[in-house]
C-alpha cells in the first residue's frame, strides 16, 4: 500500500531548521576524524582537491536525490521510496534500498555508539579523571592534562581493556540517542539540532583560531591546499571518492527520512547545496584545526586512525593552553556524533512508524535497544573476545575484529549498493516532470544533475562497490 500522507504527523518548523538537521546528521566522525586521517595518508593536497570536486559532481546529485525522494514520500524511506515508484511507474521492489539503507543506518548506530564513547573517555567526562578534575576546581582541564606521550597512548589500551568502562560510555551514549529521538521531530531531533549545531561551529571555528594563533597555520594551508599530484595514486582517488559519499552520509537513508518531514515548498536544489557546502566546509576545517597542531610539535600527519586518539591529544598538551582545548576538541567530536547518531536511529525508528505501525516511543526504544546490544559486542571485540572473527571465512575480514567487520561491511558493501541503486533509480526510474516540479531546478541546473545522478554517479559508485570488495585491483 503506497502511503499518501506524512505517516507521523511531524514536520520541521522551518527550512532552516531542516538544514541545520540535515547538516548534523551529515557533520560527524566522517568529517572531524576521517577526513583529516586520510587527508594525512594520502598527502594533503591532491586527495583534498579531488575529494571537493567528488562532493559537487557525485555527492551533492546524491544528496537531492535523497531529499527529493522523501518530500515526495512524506514517510519513512521504504515508503517514500515506494510511492516514488509508484508515481512513475515503475516496479515497488525499488523500496528495497530504503530497507537497506535503513539496516546500514541501525548497524553503523550500533558500533558508532562505542566509538562515541572513547570521546566520553577522552574528553574526562567517564572515570577517576573527571572526579579529579573538580576536586582539583578544574572542571574543564579533559582526562589528559599533564601526561606525556607514552602516557597518553597507554591510555587507549587501558580503555579497551575495560568492558565495564565500555559499557558504561556506551550505555550513556545512546540513552542520550534515544531520549532525543523519543522526543519526536519538533521536539527532539530539531530542538536537538537548532540547540547543537551553532555550539558546534562556535566551537570549531574557536578552535580553527587557536591552531592559527599557537600552531603551524601556514604549513596546514601548505598541506591542505597545495596538491603534489605525484601522489594521487588509484587508492588516493578512490579514498577521496568514498569520503565524499561517507562524510555526506548516503546509502543511510537519513536524507529520505529528514526529507519526509519537509512540509511544502519546492527549492530542494540550493537547500541541497548549502548542505554539501556546509558539510564540506566543515572538513575542511577540521583539517585547518587539527593540522596546525600536529605541525608545530612536530608530529607525523599521516599518523592514520591514532591521529584523534594519540597523536593529537599529545599536540594539544605541549602547547599553550593545551588541557583546555584539548577537551574543547573532544567535546566538539561529541557535539558531532550526538546530531549523527540521532540521524541514524530516526531512519529505523521512521520504518517501525511507518511500516509497522508502531509508537515513536516503541519503535525509538526496538532499534535503539537493538543497536545497543550489538554495540555490546563490538566493545567486547576488543577485550574479552578479541579473538572472534565474525566474517572470518571472507578473506576481505578474516582479521577483522567485531567492530570493524561491522563498520567494514556497511561501509564497503551497504552504502556504495544504496548510493548505487539510488542513482539508477533516480536517473532511469523516477518520473522526470515529477523530479522537474518537486526539485525546482532551473532547466540547465535539471539537466545536468540529470546527466550527473544518471550516467558520472553509477559508474563512480561502481567503482567504488567493486574496488571495496577487491582491493587488490588497485594494486
Amino acid at each position: 500500500m503506497v502511503a499518501t500522507t506524512q505517516t507521523t504527523g511531524e514536520g520541521w518548523s522551518s527550512r532552516s531548521a531542516f538544514i541545520l538537521a540535515a547538516v548534523g546528521a551529515a557533520v560527524g566522525l566522517g568529517n572531524i576524524w576521517r577526513f583529516p586521517t586520510l587527508a594525512g595518508e594520502s598527502g594533503g593536497g591532491a586527495f583534498v582537491i579531488v575529494y571537493i570536486a567528488c562532493v559537487f559532481l557525485l555527492g551533492l546529485p546524491l544528496v537531492l536525490s535523497e531529499i527529493f525522494i522523501g518530500r515526495v514520500g512524506q514517510t519513512d524511506a521504504v515508503g517514500s521510496i515506494r510511492r516514488v515508484a509508484a508515481q512513475s511507474h515503475a516496479s515497488p521492489g525499488w523500496s528495497i534500498f530504503g530497507a537497506i539503507g535503513a539496516v546500514a543506518a541501525f548497524l553503523i548506530l550500533s558500533f558508532y555508539s562505542v566509538v562515541a564513547g572513547w570521546v566520553l573517555y577522552y574528553a574526562g567526562i567517564f572515570g577517576g579523571d573527571f572526579v579529579q578534575a573538580i576536586t582539583a576546581g578544574e572542571p574543564f582541564r579533559g582526562a589528559l592534562a599533564g601526561e606525556n606521550q607514552e602516557q597518553i597512548q597507554q591510555r587507549l589500551s587501558d580503555m579497551f581493556a575495560s568492558p565495564g568502562l565500555l559499557l558504561t560510555m556506551h550505555l550513556f551514549f545512546m540513552g542520550l540517542t534515544l531520549f532525543i529521538v523519543a522526543r519526536g521531530v519538533h521536539s527532539g531531533i530539531e530542538k536537538a539540532a537548532t540547540y547543537l549545531m551553532p555550539a558546534f561551529f562556535v566551537l570549531l571555528v574557536g578552535l580553527v583560531l587557536y591552531g592559527a594563533i599557537e600552531g603551524d597555520m601556514g604549513d596546514a594551508i601548505a598541506f591542505l591546499f597545495t596538491p603534489d599530484w605525484s601522489k594521487l595514486t588509484p587508492e588516493v582517488m578512490n579514498s577521496a571518492l568514498g569520503q565524499a559519499l561517507f562524510s555526506l552520509s548516503l546509502g543511510v537513508a537519513g536524507l529520505i527520512t529528514y526529507g519526509s518531514y519537509i512540509k511544502e515548498g519546492s527549492g530542494l536544489g540550493s537547500t541541497s547545496a548549502m548542505i554539501a557546502v556546509a558539510d564540506t566546509c566543515v572538513a575542511l576545517l577540521a583539517g585547518l584545526m587539527i593540522f596546525p597542531i600536529v605541525f608545530a610539535v612536530g608530529l607525523d600527519p599521516a599518523a592514520g586512525p591514532t591521529l584523534v586518539f594519540q597523536t593529537l591529544p599529545f599536540a594539544f598538551q605541549a602547547m599553550p593552553g593545551g588541557a583546555l582545548f584539548g577537551f574543547l576538541f573532544f567535546v566538539l567530536i561529541l557535539v558531532a556524533a550526538v546530531t549523527s547518531s540521532i540521524s541514524l536511529l530516526e531512519v529505523p525508528t521512521a520504518y517501525g512508524i511507518g511500516e509497522r505501525g508502531w509508537s515513536r516511543p516503541k519503535s525509538t526504544l526496538i532499534f535503539g535497544g537493538g543497536a545497543f546490544v550489538i554495540g555490546i559486542f563490538c566493545l567486547l571485540g576488543y577485550n574479552l573476545w578479541a579473538d572472534v572473527r565474525p566474517l572470518g571465512f571472507w578473506s576481505l575480514f578474516a582479521e577483522t575484529d567485531i567492530l570493524d567487520t561491522i563498520d567494514g561491511f556497511t561501509g564497503k558493501v551497504m552504502l556504495p549498493l544504496v548510493a548505487l541503486l539510488t542513482a539508477v533509480f533516480i536517473g532511469w526510474k523516477a518520473d522526470r516532470n515529477l523530479l522537474r516540479a518537486t526539485t525546482g531546478l532551473s532547466p540547465w541546473a535539471f539537466g545536468l544533475w540529470r546527466f550527473l545522478i544518471a550516467w558520472l554517479c553509477p559508474i563512480a559508485v561502481t567503482i567504488i562497490l567493486v574496488t571495496g570488495l577487491f582491493p587488490s585491483i588497485l594494486t
